[in-house]
C-alpha cells in the first residue's frame, strides 16, 4: 500500500473527493503530467518535479484538472482564485434557478368552488400578476366530474375573466388526463 505522510493514498483521494477538491501541488501522484500554463497555452509533458517548480517560479499552484487522460493535464493557475470563482458561479445558478421556480405560480380552483375562495384565489393571482410573474389555474375532476368537463372549462374562463383587467390568457383550459389546465400572463403595458 502506498502511503503520503502516515495516510493511505486512498484516503487521501476520498478525503480530496469528498471536498470536491483538486489534486494540487505535491498531493499530485502522477510521474509525468500535460502542463497547461496560466494563459492556456500548453507547455508539454513534463516530470512532476519539473511541473511544480515552473508553477512555483511563476507564483501559482499546479492544479489537476483531468485525472483520467494518459498523462493526467495538470493546468498552473492560482487554486484559491479558482475556487472562490466557482462558488460565486454556483451561487448565481442556484440564485438564476430560483427566481426561474417563482416565475410561475399554481392555483388549484374546483368545478364546485364557494364564491368566496374564488374570489381569493383571484386576489391572490391578480397580487402576483402584477409583481410580472404568471399563474397557472388547475382544476383536478374528481368521480363523475370527468362527465361535465365542460363546468371545469367554464370555472377557468370566468377566473381569467375575473383577472382580465391584469392578465392575458396564455394558454387556453386544456384537460390532460384528469387535470384541466389554463396558463395567465401579465398585461403587457402599451
Amino acid at each position: 500500500m502506498h502511503f503520503f505522510h502516515g495516510i493511505r493514498y486512498w484516503e487521501v483521494f476520498v478525503i480530496a473527493n469528498k471536498e470536491k477538491d483538486l489534486f494540487i501541488n505535491e498531493q499530485i501522484r502522477a510521474k509525468e503530467v500535460m502542463v497547461i500554463g496560466p494563459n492556456g497555452e500548453q507547455l508539454g509533458i513534463k516530470s512532476i518535479a519539473d511541473a511544480i517548480t515552473l508553477s512555483t517560479y511563476a507564483g501559482f499552484d499546479l492544479v489537476m484538472i483531468n485525472p483520467n487522460s494518459n498523462p493526467p493535464v495538470c493546468k498552473v493557475m492560482d487554486y484559491n482564485k479558482f475556487k472562490y470563482q466557482n462558488k460565486k458561479k454556483q451561487k448565481e445558478n442556484i440564485k438564476r434557478q430560483r427566481e426561474s421556480n417563482l416565475e410561475m405560480k399554481e392555483y388549484r380552483l374546483s368545478v364546485t368552488i364557494d364564491i368566496h375562495d374564488f374570489n381569493t384565489r383571484v386576489k391572490n393571482s391578480s397580487k402576483y400578476l402584477e409583481k410580472g410573474h404568471k399563474v397557472k389555474a388547475t382544476i383536478r375532476f374528481k368521480g363523475r366530474e370527468m362527465a361535465h368537463t365542460d363546468l371545469g372549462s367554464e370555472v377557468l374562463l370566468k377566473f381569467a375573466q375575473a383577472l382580465s383587467k391584469v392578465a392575458d390568457i396564455e394558454q387556453k383550459p386544456t384537460l390532460d388526463g384528469r387535470n384541466m389546465t389554463m396558463i395567465l400572463m401579465p398585461k403587457k403595458e402599451k
